[in-house]
């Protein structure tokens, strides 16, 4: 029973998770130049004006879209205040050939971005790439060794470039799915496996009371 109310307080949090960032995606995108305002503006779109890094990229690799296999594209974005972020300027499948990347080239010349900011999560932990030239491959997002590797402190968030932006490629960013009705779910089912229980241990008290 405690499970099933376990699971529910669950669903509420991610309901509360979905309603704020519904709230943020309907403000329309300003201008951010100070980096402790963009640590403030997770799920929000903001406008980013600086240029991008083209030597030093990441390739994101081992990432799943639509059934194909591939990786994403992280490009240094430094801000005319010199802070940097990683853009995640979209996917682009391998097709079988680990061999060739697409043309990740970008010009470093000054450019205003729109952007969807999100915390990056490290899937698993940074293995030590022992192949240190760019663009490098990469498997984590952990924004400490990545910061190391480039030689420049990273704002500890990721900017997802916006479908209608240029220079990008892949890009259909997946909205946060919250499983609240995954949490429900779960709740019912141990709601009824406690009734199930009640109503057995309920019988056995009744048939031993009778002998």
């Amino acid at each position: 029973m405690l499970l099933g109310f376990w699971q529910l307080d669950r669903a509420d949090e991610k309901r509360a998770i979905e309603h704020a960032i519904v709230l943020a995606l309907s403000n329309p995108a300003e201008l951010v130049t100070r980096s402790d305002v963009l640590m403030q503006k997770e799920h929000h779109q903001v406008l980013l004006e600086g240029h991008y890094d083209n030597d030093k990229q990441f390739i994101y690799d081992n990432q799943i879209v639509n059934g194909n296999a591939g990786y994403y594209v992280l490009t240094p974005f430094i801000l005319d205040n010199k802070t940097t972020i990683l853009v995640n300027r979209g996917f682009v499948p391998w097709y079988g050939n680990r061999e060739k990347l697409a043309d990740i080239t970008i010009r470093e010349t000054k450019t205003s971005i729109q952007v969807k900011l999100i915390k990056p999560k490290e899937r698993i932990k940074f293995k030590q790439n022992h192949n240190a030239a760019f663009p490098m491959l990469i498997q984590s997002l952990n924004i400490g060794r990545l910061s190391h590797l480039l030689g420049d402190q990273l704002v500890p968030m990721l900017a997802q470039l916006d479908i209608k932006s240029n220079n990008g490629f892949y890009r259909q960013w997946r909205p946060f799915y919250g499983s609240v009705d995954k949490h429900l779910g779960y709740a019912l089912q141990w709601f009824l496996m406690a009734l199930v229980l009640s109503f057995i241990a309920i019988r056995l008290l009744v048939k031993n009371s009778k002998n």
